[in-house]
């Protein structure tokens, strides 16, 4: 069958196809076995690099090295990214309806706001709550990351509330609903819906970025594995390394997963069905023929 944009590719353009993912996958392999040679030619693998998450020196113990990360620094990751993600989606919310305002003058200070605000660094404003307002470092880290994602917000409803067709309002204003009603009973549920996927990849940015925290002296995931670094020696950077990149994939991915399953919505099971008035009668009873 044909496509709207393109044809159906013929038998050589399928062949081509296939030659050209055999190609490309022998050459990936091809350089991940050369980056596993590379590693284990520098003592990458031996198990004297790895210890540390199992029998780790200097008197201390696997729990302890665990703790440190899943307890302490993840624990850091997640109450930062928890209390900025909420304030974030409150905030940006509150600043796409803003910048819906019918004149100028009044959709201008949002503008404003959100312009300012996307363009500037994370770390930049971590630094301003650290350092120009004397907060914590948890409070700083907060600032930053909320300060930052409500400007992104903002623009994804934005752009969601003018995805939606112009005959959704205009419906809803012949039915007599006013303005407000139009835009928080009809509009946004249909945007928020619409633009779910995006919502979710922002705070998976946001959670990310809260690694920034390290240089404000948050004791989160990251900071976590360079402590660790540093007392147990630089050979064991790769092992806490690899173990922090499980752990933000992990996170991340689980998620993503969420998000696509709210996206989805509830799944309805199919009525089975119902047999006819006849069934389990013997045979010729009821027929009419």
């Amino acid at each position: 069958m044909s496509s709207v944009l393109y044809d159906a590719p013929g038998p050589v353009a399928r062949r081509r196809e296939r030659w050209g993912s055999v190609i490309g996958g022998a050459v990936l392999l091809g350089l991940v076995a050369l980056a596993a040679y590379y590693a284990h030619g520098r003592g990458v693998f031996g198990i004297d690099r790895w210890d540390v998450l199992f029998d780790p020196p200097k008197g201390q113990t696997a729990a302890d090295v665990w703790t440190s990360m899943l307890v302490y620094g993840l624990g850091a990751t997640l109450r930062a990214a928890v209390v900025a993600a909420p304030l974030a989606l409150v905030l940006g919310l509150v600043l796409a309806v803003w910048r819906t305002a019918r004149r100028w003058w009044v959709r201008a200070p949002a503008i404003v706001i959100i312009e300012l605000f996307r363009g500037l660094p994370v770390l930049l404003m971590m630094f301003l709550g650290s350092l120009g307002f004397g907060w914590s470092a948890f409070a700083a880290v907060v600032f930053g990351l909320t300060v930052y994602n409500m400007a992104i917000i903002a623009e994804i409803l934005r752009a969601g509330l003018a995805s939606l067709p112009r005959g959704q309002a205009e419906a809803a204003y012949a039915v007599g609903l006013s303005k407000s009603q139009t835009l928080f009973t009809v509009l946004l549920p249909q945007a928020v819906r619409t633009m779910l996927p995006s919502l979710i990849a922002q705070l998976v940015v946001l959670l990310k970025d809260s690694s920034l925290g390290y240089i404000v002296g948050y004791a989160e995931l990251l900071r976590s594995i360079q402590n660790n670094g540093q007392y147990f020696g630089n050979a064991y950077y790769i092992a806490l390394f690899v173990v922090g990149a499980g752990i933000y994939l992990v996170v991340n991915i689980s998620l993503s997963r969420l998000a696509m399953r709210l996206q989805r919505g509830p799944t309805k099971r199919t009525p089975r069905a119902a047999k006819p008035a006849t069934a389990g009668l013997p045979a010729g009873v009821g027929d009419i023929s």
